[in-house]
C-alpha cells in the first residue's frame, strides 16, 4: 500500500484483505447486494456496477485537496494525468490534478511482444484495434471509462510494434 503504512499492516493489499469488522461479498455483484440488502452500508464496487445498482458513491479528498465526485470525466482526468511505463502497467496510487478522483485504475489486456506465427501477431494487433476504437464506443456502457486520446496513442505506438504486417489506426 503505497499510501498508508497502517492499511497495510491491519487490513492488508490483494483481492482478499483482513477487515477488521464487516460483512463481505464475492466480488462486485456480491458486494453490491450486501450494500443493497444492508440499511447505512459502506462498500466498494467497480465504478461500473455502482453506477447501474445506482448506489450513492462518495466523494474523495484528492491529491489537490478536492473533494471530487466520481464521474466519468474525474476518472478520464485521474488516466491523462498517469505517465505510462513503457510496459504500460501503471498502478495508480493518489493522482495528480485538481480534478482527479482519488480512487482509478485500469483494466489490462496482456500481450506479448512479439509472436512466431503471423496471423497470430496480426490477430492480436487487430484485437487492441478493435479495443481502441469500436471499444471505446461501448465502454461507458458497461461500465468503465474509456481511454483518454494521450493514453490510446501510447497503447497504439507500443502495440503497433507486435506486427511488421499489420498496422494499428485510430478512428
Amino acid at each position: 500500500c503505497a499510501i498508508s503504512r497502517e492499511w497495510k499492516e491491519k487490513v492488508g493489499e490483494g483481492k482478499t484483505v483482513q477487515w477488521p469488522v464487516g460483512i463481505g461479498g464475492a466480488k462486485n455483484d456480491g458486494v453490491t447486494a450486501q450494500i443493497r440488502q444492508s440499511e447505512g452500508a459502506i462498500g466498494y464496487v467497480e465504478y461500473g456496477f455502482a453506477k447501474s445498482a445506482g448506489l450513492n458513491m462518495a466523494s474523495l479528498e484528492n491529491n489537490s485537496g478536492n473533494y471530487i465526485e466520481p464521474t466519468t470525466e474525474s476518472a478520464t482526468a485521474a488516466l491523462e494525468a498517469v505517465v505510462l511505463p513503457e510496459n504500460l502497467r501503471a498502478f495508480i496510487t493518489d493522482p495528480e490534478g485538481d480534478n482527479s478522483y482519488p480512487i482509478v485504475t485500469y483494466t489490462w489486456m496482456l500481450a506479448y511482444g512479439q509472436y512466431d506465427d503471423a496471423g497470430k501477431a496480426q490477430g492480436v494487433e487487430k484485437m487492441i484495434e478493435f479495443g481502441l476504437n469500436e471499444g471505446q464506443k461501448i465502454s461507458g456502457e458497461i461500465g468503465y471509462i474509456p481511454l483518454p486520446d494521450n493514453v490510446r496513442q501510447k497503447v497504439l505506438e507500443t502495440a503497433d510494434k507486435i506486427s511488421p504486417d499489420y498496422n494499428i489506426t485510430l478512428k
